[in-house]
């Protein structure tokens, strides 16, 4: 391979671990939110009228998160299986990823939340639909590009339309419906409460197209070329949910309001469904990204490089940032006492972004070891991380 293709692939592989290093650190001021500032929690929607305009704008910020992330992960996923020496089967290595992710949901990252194990209740979050969307991925990803591309797109389109159907509880068709679409207990009795809280479905169609979009990585497309699909992408994204979103239709179930207050009305526009996300949703956020993607391989620099940083090991990121939050909550509960029913919390959202603030320069450096690491090693299980 020559030098500019050995250039060209390291920047790609920089730009998307530097969008997704990017959205897990706006993550941490939505978790730093949930650790200090639960007694203030969120609906979904949120309730415009309820919800004060600075914790309203860093939720939305957060819903940047979990979209774009899946949508790498079916974007990193393409590049796996199509390395410059070839493409190889990548159904094993996504398949065992998947499992993994879905087992650190069960036990590190409930335990992360709940600070204690087994929790009352396990969360079946955003690392269990991770890892089953990679599941699915696995077992999808040799269909040919066009037929992944139109099944992304039929399923995170007409999801919408199955909003209103449901099944009786406690039947075999309600629990798989609720595992596929509709948030909520899975399993609720005396002994065990499993909530689904990401439902499957949406994301799978999110990451089947991240896949189909990594052939814009492929060898015979310039880096012009391609941060100009990217571009038109992301852009009628953004003006498909303007238009969608403008009129009230097809794509969100919660319509937005005239409060005749500018403000009041302009988040309520963008007060949308993330559990699951709707189709409004998945077009503000995967066509923000899309744009990100494409700027942040035309234009590189210091933040660019920090982010670089944490998208490079990004398992290790999301688990180490959870812990040190357990921690932190342990701690100031232990200095302080409880303050907001039997937890320690914080009184202003700014006092969120100050401790998010200092978190991320704090989290860099343990980070930037791990990616070493995760470089220079030979062994296997480090690639999941």
């Amino acid at each position: 391979m020559s030098l500019m293709a050995n250039n060209q692939t390291s920047q790609r592989i920089n730009s998307i671990d530097a969008l997704r290093g990017l959205v897990m650190m706006i993550m941490m001021f939505d978790h730093v939110r949930e650790t200090f500032f639960l007694h203030q929690q969120v609906s979904d929607p949120m309730d415009v009228g309820q919800t004060a305009p600075a914790l309203f704008f860093t939720r939305l910020a957060a819903h940047l998160c979990a979209p774009v992330f899946v949508f790498l992960t079916g974007l990193s996923a393409w590049l796996y299986a199509n390395p410059p020496s070839g493409p190889r089967d990548a159904g094993g290595f996504l398949i065992k990823r998947g499992l993994l992710l879905v087992a650190l949901e069960l036990t590190l990252v409930n335990f992360a939340w709940a600070g204690q194990f087994p929790p009352a209740t396990i969360y079946l979050q955003v690392i269990w639909v991770i890892g089953l969307a990679m599941i699915t991925l696995g077992l999808l990803h040799k269909l040919p590009p066009l037929l992944l591309g139109l099944l992304g797109l039929l399923i995170l389109g007409g999801h919408n339309a199955l909003a209103d159907l449901s099944f009786a509880p406690g039947t075999v068709s309600h629990a798989l419906w609720t595992l596929l679409l509709h948030r909520g207990y899975l399993i609720s009795d005396a002994t065990v409460n499993v909530k689904v809280s990401y439902p499957l479905l949406p994301w799978i169609g999110i990451i089947l197209l991240g896949y189909v979009a990594g052939h814009l990585y492929a060898a015979d497309i310039s880096v012009h070329r391609r941060q100009r699909l990217l571009t038109i992408l992301g852009m009628t994204a953004l003006l498909l949910f303007v238009v969608l979103r403008a009129v009230n239709g097809y794509g969100e179930t919660q319509p937005w309001q005239d409060h005749g207050n500018n403000l009041l009305t302009l988040m309520s526009f963008f007060n949308l469904t993330k559990y699951p996300p709707s189709l409004d949703f998945a077009l503000l956020t995967l066509g923000t990204g899309m744009c990100c993607l494409a700027l942040l391989e035309k234009y590189t620099g210091k933040l660019s490089h920090i982010a670089s940083v944490f998208g490079g090991a990004p398992m290790f990121y999301y688990l180490l940032h959870l812990y040190v939050l357990l921690a932190l909550q342990k701690m100031m509960l232990a200095a302080f006492g409880a303050n907001h029913g039997q937890r320690f919390g914080v009184d202003h959202v700014w006092q969120i972004w100050l401790i998010s603030a200092a978190l991320i320069p704090a989290l860099y450096y343990p980070c930037r070891a791990f990616a070493r690491y995760k470089r220079q090693s030979g062994k296997a299980w480090v690639r999941y991380f």
